[in-house]
């Protein structure tokens, strides 16, 4: 299918979504994340791996300081300061590309962004904090508004929906209408269903499958399917075998999901593995605008 076009601005960096997958290499400074936790912790590290996803194709580096797998605790907004903005300094005095900050606090996002940051990633959608929106607005920042049933601690608890992707349209509606309001200019919003977070298996299946009902809300959307325990789930549940969230079964499940977003329309794909995303979404956009 042909994806529709969109055109991200922020400051110098400019980012053409539609005709080639927007890759966001995923850069987690927590010591607990489901994949990568504790590895990118020091400033060496995480500037290390910065620069090897950048060499890799990724076009937007995504800094998170706060784990957001299941049944993860929040922590301080000064731990998580202390976390994200020497790392996002560091990448941005050394490195040209834009730099997103994962966070639900509007002050982490406000010197995320004066550390030389360009995009707002909550998965809350500006709920959890009411000042997010300000900051957003303030700073003319594109943001990522992602749908989450429940909160970390509680949205793998028999998570249940009467009409999926109803549920999750018309709540991202609403948060749109809601940073239109407070000035939130329509050309800086992005969508993200939040595939894994108070999903069962089943949805996260449906909701990429169907991902092309989110797109006709007319904004970029991202996806973040990228070493998910979904598909950790249906490769066990055909091979009998347990694939582990590094195994090489995962790694190619999350290619085949990250496939079949971009072929249902997604315009941003955030992932691990940038490397090998990059090299198969090439072939991907040729198909597509084929």
């Amino acid at each position: 299918m042909t994806t529709t076009a969109y055109t991200l601005e922020f400051g110098r960096f400019k980012l053409d979504l539609g005709p080639r997958a927007c890759i966001m290499g995923i850069l987690n400074t927590t010591p607990d994340s489901f994949s990568d936790g504790g590895k990118y912790t020091s400033l060496d590290k995480a500037l290390t791996r910065a620069r090897e996803m950048v060499e890799a194709g990724a076009h937007i580096l995504d800094i998170g300081g706060e784990s957001s797998r299941p049944f993860s605790e929040p922590v301080s907004e000064q731990e998580e300061l202390d976390r994200t903005i020497p790392v996002i300094e560091a990448i941005a005095d050394r490195i040209d590309i834009p730099i997103s900050i994962d966070t639900v606090k509007a002050k982490v996002a406000k010197e995320a962004l004066a550390a030389g940051g360009s995009i707002i990633n909550d998965i809350s959608a500006f709920e959890k904090d009411p000042d997010m929106v300000n900051v957003a607005v303030e700073t003319c920042a594109p943001a990522v508004l992602m749908h989450m049933k429940g909160t970390p601690e509680t949205m793998q608890v028999n998570p249940s929906y009467e009409d999926l992707m109803g549920e999750i349209i018309t709540y991202l509606q609403e948060r749109i209408n809601f940073v239109l309001e407070k000035g939130m200019a329509p050309k800086n919003i992005i969508l993200d269903p939040g595939i894994g977070f108070g999903k069962t298996v089943a949805h996260n299946l449906v909701l990429i499958k169907e991902l092309h009902q989110l797109t006709a809300l007319g904004y970029p959307v991202l996806m973040g399917p990228s070493r998910k325990s979904f598909i950790q789930s249906v490769l066990g549940n055909v091979t009998g075998k347990k694939a582990g969230p590094r195994s090489a079964g995962t790694e190619y499940g999350s290619l085949a999901a990250c496939a079949a977003s971009l072929m249902n329309g997604a315009h941003i794909i955030r992932v691990h593995d940038v490397e090998a995303v990059c090299a198969f979404s090439h072939i991907i956009d040729a198909i597509r605008n084929a």
